[in-house]
């Protein structure tokens, strides 16, 4: 159990090293949007939205199994 938070903290702390030493300003452009930010606040957006898409997944995959 343990070894999954030092994993997490680990990773915490790798992208946080990133962030840090990406600081450049990127633009963004999807359909009709245009956004400017930092690179490593964009990966971290990134990161955080894979995240969230996965523990919904993975909920999702747990609730259909529990009502078959």
């Amino acid at each position: 159990m343990y070894y999954k938070l030092l994993f997490a903290l680990v990773l915490l702390i790798l992208v946080l090293v990133f962030i840090i030493q990406n600081g450049a300003m990127v633009e963004i452009h999807f359909l009709a949007w245009s956004l400017s930010m930092r690179r490593g606040l964009m990966v971290l957006l990134i990161l955080l939205v894979g995240i969230l898409v996965g523990w919904v997944g993975r909920s999702q995959l747990g609730h259909r199994r529990k009502f078959r």
